[in-house]
């Protein structure tokens, strides 16, 4: 997800998301300490969306 798009979200919707890249990194880690992860590039990017989405959200929540 790009800041830009982020930055069109709620503060709900953007909770949401936040919620969603979470299981998704906890899904990512099993898969690695199983060794099913063909692509381990994606828990870094994952990683960085959950970062993106928390900084958006501490600016939206500091303006209101």
């Amino acid at each position: 997800m790009k800041a830009k798009e982020a930055r069109e979200l709620t503060i709900d919707e953007l909770k949401e998301k936040e919620k969603d890249f979470r299981e998704e990194l906890f899904n990512l880690n099993f898969q690695l300490s199983t060794n099913q992860l063909p692509n381990t590039a994606k828990l870094n990017q994952t990683r960085k969306d959950i970062a993106r989405i928390q900084t958006i959200l501490a600016e939206k929540e500091s303006v209101q």
